[in-house]
């Protein structure tokens, strides 16, 4: 067994389909950076439990991870005829980008195809699976379905709810304090934290920032220290069109800039410079945050990642565009200072805001949160 693991080049040895999907995900985690706006895929083929060929989606126009996995296969001189294929997501097929994966899978003749999930995307829905099952391909799905939602999270919102989702990260002291009462805040968490953030602003396919942020900080908001060959879009909120033309943010690639206010001459320069500025204007001449996010996800953007002051991230949480707070806690104290969040105070403790927590993990001698917003009852 193991001279044959070893002249396939995989060594895992697929026990149960449990074992055949998990590898599957850790598959798809290796294109966490690159397949946006198509979620992240993971394929395995398995056969007499030896894997026989392995892959995950390619930048978008690109091939799918059935693709790739065949494609590494027949590479490896491996026969794929009545072969096991674990999928994270259902195959796809329509006609996008590329072809349609359901008929690879038919016509290289697998024997099986165990999917994690049904694809959300209603050009899909189920179809590649009965397309599978009515050409005598043994199918099953819904293994390990809830880590593969999780690795496409943004997806599966833009596909159901036609917005991105969205994750607010913030970091503050054990007090609350994102920085002091005269602005410096470099730095409240430690370098592990900070290079942990910027894997999170890598996952996602946009940034959002606020003008408070773009005049106080001067900040990129780029990608460091992550290999990735894509940096989320920066767009930034800036209801009267306020920004800096040699702000850093605006170097590099183009961004979008949001405002609700008109101002002929600035939207002017900045569009000359490459940017693309959207009116979005709500009733009291603010931008439109709900919206903005309605606009993202008609773009195509699956994550969005918001790193912004209190005041933004307030109207964010207030408006109902969070799902999830991303939050490093360092463990220090400064007192008072700026915090997270510039919200009204509450006159009845039933009017707070609930989160769950979803993961909570230390990171260096910080710790992080995941925690989501939990939905008011009806």
């Amino acid at each position: 067994m193991a001279t044959k693991e070893m002249a396939n080049g995989y060594s895992e040895l697929i026990l149960n389909d449990t074992d055949g999907m998990a590898l599957a995900l850790a598959w798809a985690a290796r294109g966490m950076y690159i397949t946006a706006p198509n979620p992240r895929i993971g394929c395995v083929i398995v056969k007499d439990g030896i894997v026989i060929g392995a892959g995950h989606t390619q930048p978008a126009g690109q091939a799918h991870a059935e693709i790739q996995a065949l494609r590494d296969a027949a590479a490896r001189g491996n026969d794929v005829r009545g072969a096991t294929a674990y999928v994270t997501l259902e195959p796809c097929s329509h006609h996008g980008r590329t072809p349609p994966c359901s008929d690879a899978l038919v016509q290289a003749g697998l024997g099986r195809v165990v999917a994690a999930m049904v694809d959300p995307n209603p050009l899909v829905a189920g179809r590649g699976l009965a397309q599978l099952e009515a050409a005598g391909i043994e199918v099953k799905a819904g293994v390990l379905a809830e880590a593969a939602q999780e690795l496409n999270v943004g997806f599966f919102s833009r596909m159901v709810r036609g917005l991105p989702w969205v994750r607010l990260k913030v970091a503050a002291s054990l007090d609350g304090a994102t920085a002091l009462a005269g602005g410096e805040s470099q730095w409240i968490t430690g370098e592990q934290a900070r290079a942990d953030g910027h894997a999170w602003r890598a996952r996602a396919s946009a940034i959002v920032t606020g003008i408070g942020t773009v005049k106080s900080d001067d900040p990129q908001l780029t990608v460091r220290g992550v290999d990735t060959p894509l940096q989320p879009r920066r767009v930034i909120v800036d209801s009267r069109l306020e920004i800096d033309l040699g702000a850093r943010i605006l170097q590099g690639e183009p961004c979008w800039i949001v405002a609700a206010v008109g101002n002929t001459e600035k939207a002017a320069a900045l569009t000359a410079a490459g940017h693309e500025v959207l009116m979005l204007p709500n009733a009291r001449g603010k931008v439109d945050l709900p919206a903005l996010m309605r606009e993202l996800g008609r773009r195509e953007i699956n994550e969005v990642h918001v790193e912004a002051g209190s005041r933004l991230n307030a109207s964010m949480v207030r408006e109902g565009c969070v799902d999830e707070l991303l939050a490093y806690l360092a463990p220090s104290l400064i007192g008072p200072g700026q915090g997270m969040f510039d919200l009204p105070a509450l006159e009845r403790l039933a009017d707070r805001r609930q989160l769950r927590f979803h993961d909570v993990a230390r990171v260096g001698d910080d710790l992080r949160i995941l925690a989501r917003f939990v939905e008011p009852a009806a």
